[in-house]
């Protein structure tokens, strides 16, 4: 019996959503469109709601420009995210033919979201950083302004007393990374629960938080930029109030306060593996600064199947990083470990999760693995 599938609403305009609607006339095949970033060309990210599906029935969805985004060859290996309820996520076998990434669902309710990642909203945000805000000893030590005046809250846990170390993390420079924020969440979960770890931890260190470097970004569902079109983590070395202030506040409280280590988290849309990049390019560069980041990268690997050494970016020549990168522009400037963590949009094909791959939950985990190696080093650190 032939089934008559009813028509489709697919809507995008909501937090984090990205999509433009080619051709729905048949509810059997969609074709779609991913839109660029605000005042830039890169675009990668998707995320829309698709409501009126026929349970039962298989609906197809086709983003035709695919070939055509910032990362092109990202598509080869990777699942589409999918929802029914913006809670649980899983991933939808998906292909890339060199031009469209094509994915299908074979619907159990008459509504669906589908995504790069697991978005993070800024609802969950806003609601993270109120937790924050009731830990003991956390507090809201300054605010930022996002190009559209969005706050860019920067959190301390601890007391910021004299000689104590001064740790780092901030996240979502990348707007489409949304893997980052979870990961921030993960770092919050662990001060909430304040274990024997945590509070060793902030007995010898500080750490200082920005969750959300750029949320103009990614509530305007953009992959790489902020509102104005910069990339901000190639800001670093020329960051201004009117094309990055995200970037020059950040700047500002590190100068204000110290760093004695950073931790940049992003997503890596090519790599399957969960990876650093280091210094190593910078002309500051000294066999300290490379016995902390071995330290760092073992540590992690013993703690964590979800971290491996064997893949990552080309290490950079020596005097040949690119300083307006945030790793290489706070090492240098504060002669300290400095790191980019990078989390795959695909599975950690080290350790593989055939259903959600990797998600929002291990990034959270990892970051507990991350804050324990920051313990085993804090004494090392300087």
């Amino acid at each position: 019996m032939t089934v008559t599938l009813s028509p489709l609403h697919i809507d995008c305009e909501f937090d984090a959503g990205n999509i433009h609607v080619v051709d729905a006339s048949n509810p059997a095949q969609v074709h779609l469109h991913i839109r660029p970033d605000t005042h830039s060309g890169h675009f990668q990210w998707f995320h829309f709601k698709v409501s009126g599906l026929t349970v039962g029935q298989t609906h197809r969805f086709s983003l035709d420009n695919a070939h055509a985004s910032s990362y092109k060859n990202a598509w080869a290996g990777y699942n589409a995210a999918a929802s029914y309820d913006q809670k649980t996520w899983f991933r939808v076998p998906s292909q890339y033919d060199g031009k469209a990434l094509s994915f299908e669902v074979e619907a159990e309710h008459d509504t669906i979201w589908f995504a790069y990642f697991e978005p993070y909203s800024r609802a969950r945000h806003n609601q993270l950083i109120e937790r924050a805000r009731q830990i003991p000893g956390v507090e809201v030590l300054a605010n930022g302004r996002s190009v559209q005046g969005r706050d860019i809250p920067l959190l301390r846990a601890g007391d910021g007393a004299a000689g104590k170390r001064k740790l780092w993390i901030i996240a979502q420079q990348h707007p489409g990374e949304h893997m980052a924020e979870w990961f921030i969440e993960g770092v919050i979960d662990r001060l909430q629960a304040n274990d024997p770890a945590i509070a060793q931890l902030l007995a010898e260190a500080d750490l200082y938080l920005i969750p959300n470097m750029n949320p103009d970004g990614a509530f305007l569902g953009h992959l790489r930029t902020n509102f104005k079109g910069q990339d901000l983590n190639r800001a670093w070395q020329n960051a201004s109030l009117e094309q990055s202030p995200e970037v020059f506040f950040a700047q500002s409280q590190m100068n204000l306060y110290g760093v004695d280590a950073f931790v940049d988290a992003h997503g890596d849309e090519e790599i399957p593996h969960v990876f650093t990049a280091a210094c190593e390019g910078n002309p500051g560069y000294t066999p300290r600064i490379a016995r902390l980041e071995e330290q760092f990268r073992t540590t992690l690997s013993s703690l964590t199947a979800d971290f491996q050494t064997t893949h990552g970016y080309t290490r950079d020549a020596p005097g040949q990083a690119n300083m307006t990168l945030a790793c290489n522009a706070v090492g240098q400037a504060y002669d300290c470990l400095s790191l980019t963590l990078e989390m795959p949009f695909k599975d950690h094909d080290d350790a593989p999760e055939p259903v959600a791959q990797w998600s929002g939950a291990r990034s959270k985990a990892l970051a507990g693995a991350v804050l324990e190696t920051l313990l085993k080093m804090v004494d090392d650190l300087r």
